[in-house]
């Protein structure tokens, strides 16, 4: 089934809503050096971190000049492969020397360093700077050399803070795009895979990467996730939730349809399923997509373990996600409007309990729930070392303290923790916060509609999943529409041996992962304990 793009997702800014940087216009570099120089400081504002350092007349016609910001660059690179190069070489000072030879010569022989580009306007020019070059400029030419010289300080790879796993690479990406890719490369040995790098953000010019598998791939998703991210319209991009929101489908659903993950583990695993990689400069997340709803629910520690433990473990996260999401709304409907379904015993024991209890259910559980958020975001808000204490200590001594005063009841307390726990099993927390909106509503109509109300709910929310897609890729698939052969890894997680075949849910086409598994035969022991008795 090919993809269908029925959604147009390229979130274009209305005319008087656009950024407020006009469209440069290209200006060539001069042949004169100094006005170069000047037109360069006037561009940057005489900012203090750009540094001109004019070399010295090498030559008796071409002065140089070396251009760079300090604090992007390598100091020790710029000295050993550019700056004493420069200074100690003879052949430019031979007196029939031309501009023209001087500048290949420079560029050909002369500065020492791995990737070296020609610049002939202002624009691409303070592009260079800003991204860690070295600008040589010399007198007699219009154009200019780019040296590679980037060497800003950037955090090593250490574990993911989010995202962990007991059995599993202990790997994480960090800020710079370059550690991302390589670390991906790492894992994928293949000249099939293909990166390529664009500029988004008309001021802040952040690289971003997409990373996919030549004929793993969908080619018509590929095609419109270059559309999507050629049409964002933007000044700046300072994480991975302004691509997420700006290419992402389903509009105002509060479903994520692209994944995000700090581990290069699951970025490979997800490219191998066909699925593309976006990794963006500046920040340790990276996207996946398209990406279904089951996705969410896959933990890269099911493919570290053995496939009954990881198919038990999936099994309890979806569990957890709907009672996450209609356990205290469950409670209320109950309470409130439908008695009859609670055992007598049970029913005179949380009539006992809320005697004292001011509140209808729906106020008590509202109420509740509100704290527990309030105490999660302050205990991520608070200093590392007291943040957790501030939380565990605010949860106890808040809710025994409330069930002591006669404001809540005992069972409520037992709801809301259960609710609480059952939400940090979903291991994507873009999932998670799905959960803690929807409870919210859910709760409002179990307290108005009682069961009738909640099923309401829960058949709005099946037909909206079922109208989202992800790139095309209808959201809910495997399942809807049903594909049987593709459910080896949604619910549970079949053995490795079994899943022989790349699904087609993300992947061009269903490709093979494995073509044979080695026939495994029971050791004969017979042999062996004669020749242990033989003397």
């Amino acid at each position: 089934m090919k993809p269908l793009f029925t959604f147009n997702n390229s979130k274009k800014a209305p005319k008087n809503d656009q950024p407020d940087r006009a469209v440069p216009v290209s200006r060539p570099l001069s042949h004169s050096l100094e006005a170069n120089l000047l037109e360069l400081q006037q561009g940057v504002g005489k900012s203090s971190d750009v540094v001109f350092r004019r070399i010295g007349q090498i030559t008796d016609k071409f002065p140089l000049a070396l251009v760079y910001i300090n604090g992007l660059v390598n100091s020790d690179k710029v000295n050993q492969a550019i700056l004493q190069p420069l200074t100690e070489s003879t052949d430019l000072k031979e007196k029939e020397m031309t501009a023209e030879a001087a500048f290949n010569l420079i560029q050909d022989q002369i500065v020492k360093v791995s990737d070296m580009a020609e610049l002939k306007t202002f624009e691409t020019l303070q592009a260079s700077l800003f991204e860690g070059n070295t600008v040589i400029l010399t007198e007699g030419m219009n154009r200019a050399l780019a040296a590679d010289t980037a060497g800003w300080e950037k955090r090593s790879i250490t574990e993911p803070s989010s995202h962990g796993v007991i059995r599993g690479p202990k790997e994480s990406f960090t800020e710079d795009l370059r550690t991302g890719t390589a670390l991906l490369r790492r894992r994928i040995k293949s000249p099939d895979l293909r990166v390529e790098e664009y500029k988004i953000g008309q001021r802040t010019q952040t690289s971003i990467a997409i990373v996919y598998l030549k004929g793993i791939a969908d080619e018509e998703v590929l095609a419109e996730l270059r559309r999507r991210l050629n049409g964002i319209n933007t000044d700046r991009v300072l994480g991975s939730n302004y691509i997420e929101e700006l290419i992402g489908d389903g509009g105002l659903t509060p479903f994520p349809t692209i994944q995000n993950t700090e581990r290069p583990d699951a970025i490979a695993g997800g490219v191998l399923e066909g699925q593309i990689g976006i990794l963006i400069d500046g920040t340790p997340f990276s996207l996946l997509a398209p990406s279904v709803f089951f996705n969410f629910f896959q933990s890269v520690e099911d493919y570290n373990q053995r496939f009954d433990i990881s198919s038990f473990l999936r099994i309890i996260r979806y569990l957890s996600f709907f009672v996450s999401m209609m356990l205290p709304a469950l409670y209320i409907a109950i309470t409130t409007f439908h008695q009859e379904m609670v055992p007598t015993t049970l029913l005179v024991s949380l009539a006992a309990q809320r005697e004292g209890v001011p509140f209808p259910a729906l106020i008590e559980a509202l109420m509740m729930e509100l704290t527990f958020d309030v105490l999660r975001e302050a205990g991520v808000r608070m200093p590392r070392a007291i943040g957790p204490a501030i939380s565990i200590v605010g949860a106890l001594v808040l809710g025994q303290a409330a069930v002591q005063a006669g404001l809540v009841s005992a069972a409520m307390v037992i709801v809301v923790s259960f609710t609480a726990i059952c939400n940090f099993v979903i291991p994507a927390q873009t999932m998670a916060n799905v959960i803690r909106l929807l409870r919210f509503l859910m709760m409002l109509i179990a307290g108005i509609l009682g069961l009738f109300g909640i099923m309401s709910f829960l058949i709005v929310l099946l037909i909206h999943m079922a109208g989202l897609h992800s790139f095309g890729v209808p959201y809910l698939k495997p399942v809807a529409p049903m594909t049987p052969r593709y459910l080896k890894d949604i619910f549970i997680r079949a053995p490795h041996w079994m899943m022989k075949t790349r699904p087609k849910i993300a992947a061009a086409q269903e490709t093979q992962k494995q073509s044979s598994v080695p026939e495994v035969k029971p050791a004969d022991r017979s042999s062996q304990h004669k020749e242990d008795d033989s003397p």
